[in-house]
């Protein structure tokens, strides 16, 4: 009877995780074992196995460039997403109940917008003769106009644009977990609205701005659109020089190891972030609420 119960959780499960192989480990597989491949340009494919791609990239200054260009441009539009998203989701949370519907459409308005006519939108307002320089150059702005199309500037301007309300859903959901009872109660204990944030509010919503700052870095360093779109042909990105070997020069074994460095890459930085950073913050907002309850009943 024990064994069978041991199993119930098992056997229900099966059918998501034959789902789960099926639509992601195989496909993920399959790349794998084309990236061991060699090409020849009048053969196509050849039959053999190697490392050489990897060998090959790995030695490459240029997919070293384009790679730590694809993850300072993801460090850079995770950083501005927690600084606009986090209190933005605070003080959504902190508005009348007749309000916070309309705000969090608002909010979430880029998501329902295609990611080529928002990129296009971009586009207009930050070309030379666009919106954003000629109010730069009316307002005399030494300098202006600005190169600001295909600049890596453009590319976490446009990420930010689709990347905040992640940030902030995540933030929110956490947000409805919170007691408000826990706020009134540091107030009428004579706390500051800093100390409350820190102590009673930060601790709680953590969690969510872990998750949206995860969410965020992994999708900017994958993305594709974006940075072909704003950032154009010579800001090379990794998922850029994937597209290209697989529909350009139809090196699809190059193009293969590209897509597996760069899975490799984003784990790794997730793992790193994980491991050091979210448990290390997490363990210490956890000693500080801890310190706050202490404080309290003293």
């Amino acid at each position: 009877m024990n064994g069978r119960s041991n199993l119930t959780p098992a056997l229900l499960a099966a059918p998501s995780l034959v789902v789960y192989a099926g639509a992601l480990l195989l496909p993920l597989g399959g790349v794998l074992l084309l990236s061991l491949h060699g090409f020849d340009f009048e053969k196509g494919i050849l039959p053999g196995w190697g490392l050489e791609n990897y060998r090959d990239l790995l030695t490459d200054s240029l997919f070293a460039e384009s790679l730590l260009r694809t993850l300072r441009i993801a460090l850079w539009t995770t950083a501005i997403c927690l600084l606009v998203g986090v209190p933005e989701a605070w003080i959504i949370y902190r508005m009348a109940p007749r309000w916070r519907g309309a705000m969090l459409l608002i909010v979430v308005g880029p998501l329902l917008v295609s990611v080529v006519v928002r990129n296009f939108g971009w586009m207009v307002l930050l070309g030379t003769t666009g919106l954003m320089n000629q109010v730069l150059t009316i307002l005399g702005v030494p300098g202006a106009p600005f190169r600001l199309m295909f600049t890596e500037l453009a590319v976490v301007i446009g990420l930010v644009h689709v990347m905040v309300p992640l940030v902030v859903l995540s933030v929110w959901a956490s947000l409805g977990r919170l007691d408000p009872v826990l706020e009134r109660a540091a107030f009428s204990l004579g706390a500051s609205r800093l100390t409350v944030f820190r102590r009673v509010v930060l601790p709680n919503v953590m969690p969510g701005i872990m998750a949206g700052a995860l969410m965020v870095f992994c999708l900017s360093a994958s993305a594709f659109a974006t940075p072909a779109m704003l950032g154009g042909k010579r800001l090379k990105v990794v998922s850029s020089m994937t597209y290209n070997e697989f529909l350009n020069t139809l090196n699809w074994p190059l193009g293969a190891a590209l897509a597996t460095l760069l899975m490799v890459a984003i784990l790794t930085a997730t793992l790193i972030w994980t491991r050091f950073v979210e448990t290390r913050a997490m363990r210490r907002l956890g000693e500080v609420a801890e310190g706050g309850k202490g404080g309290s009943r003293a």
